[in-house]
């Protein structure tokens, strides 16, 4: 599936603006743009918004890492903040930790225009048998 493709299985995601600029199982990547309707009281970006570009780009890796036939849902997600956005786009990096039976961890970096890390992500997801 290209990176279009599983950003459209994902509603929510996609209505967010989440975009997907790569998808491969070692690493995935996503971008949200700044907007003043993803901010909180003042202009810094949502908290909400970064975790959902995170939490959306690390279901994708883990679904690429997933065994035929399976699905995947987030089970646990802690986030550590590091820095506010006040403008432009922030990028999240996702990239397995462990890939099991029954869990995948994944973790996610967050950073903005400049490289800066912005929030940390780690996610675990069930694996699913259908």
């Amino acid at each position: 599936m290209t990176p279009d493709q599983l950003l459209a299985t994902m509603p929510f995601a996609v209505h967010t603006g989440v975009q997907l600029t790569s998808a491969a199982p070692e690493e995935t990547v996503g971008t949200l743009d700044w907007s003043e309707h993803r901010t909180t009281a003042g202009p810094g970006m949502h908290g909400g918004a970064v975790m959902t570009l995170a939490d959306s780009v690390g279901a994708v890796c883990a679904f690429l890492n997933l065994p035929p036939g399976a699905g995947t849902s987030t089970t646990s997600s802690s986030t550590v903040f590091t820095r506010g956005v006040r403008k432009g786009t922030v990028t999240a990096t996702a990239r397995p930790l462990h890939v099991g039976r029954s869990t995948i961890a994944v973790l996610v970096e967050v950073r903005d225009d400049e490289g800066r890390l912005v929030a940390q992500v780690t996610q675990s997801q069930a694996v699913l048998a259908r």
